[in-house]
């Protein structure tokens, strides 16, 4: 298991993967402070226009991160899977022939296929992926698709990178392999990891579902 980057570099390392946590936290920040000012001058002044001062500036900080997580974060992440397939097309002339063989039922062909496509460094997370969900499914080995992805993640990925795989373990764990434990552990990681990311608030909405079905199982 990837462990967590510590000091400098681990904070370096985080907002790289969030560009945008930056702003939120300056404006937040900005935001505190200028509340904090604005009580204390109603108070000392009796002017209760400090206070619509307060919910403006909350106003703007809503507005702010509004749009940086719901327009700005979603248009860069397509971006940047539209630049990604390209490179894959360049680098490994696509997928297609791999499909083509899942398509006519050649499982066991297409999973190594990927399992060739993965040497590449440059399509290693998108062909295991791909390859896990071959074994997973019409090979019917999750088991083998959990191993694989687990030592995928143990490697040095990008954050995004990183957060796909675990995405598709949980799923293994939760649908495939019926352990709901390691599931719930697993979004523990992504949620410890990556707290701001965008898919956070649905991942902490998973992990509350996971521990009603345990507790529903126990009673």
């Amino acid at each position: 298991m990837a462990e967590r980057p510590s000091g400098k570099t681990g904070t370096a390392r985080a907002w790289t993967e969030e560009p945008f946590s930056l702003v939120r936290v300056a404006v937040g920040g900005v935001a505190l402070i200028s509340t904090i000012l604005a009580l204390v001058l109603a108070v000392i002044t009796g002017d209760l226009r400090m206070l619509e001062l307060v919910g403006a500036l909350w106003a703007l900080y809503g507005f702010t991160v509004g749009f940086l997580s719901g327009v700005l974060d979603p248009a860069i992440d397509g971006l940047f899977r539209v630049l990604m397939n390209v490179g894959l097309v360049r680098v490994g002339q696509g997928y297609s022939a791999i499909e083509t063989l899942e398509a006519r039922g050649h499982y066991q062909a297409a999973a190594e296929a990927y399992a060739l496509r993965a040497r590449n460094p440059a399509e290693r997370v998108e062909a295991t992926l791909r390859r896990s969900a071959v074994l997973a499914g019409p090979l019917r080995d999750p088991a083998t698709a959990a191993l694989e992805l687990d030592a995928l993640r143990a490697q040095s990925l990008s954050g995004r990178d990183e957060f796909r795989v675990g995405l598709a373990l949980v799923n293994l764990y939760e649908q495939q392999l019926n352990s709901p434990g390691r599931a719930m552990a697993e979004l523990r990681r992504l949620i410890d990891r990556y707290p701001t990311a965008r898919g956070a608030r649905r991942l902490r909405a998973a992990l509350g579902a996971l521990k009603a079905q345990q507790q529903a199982s126990a009673t």
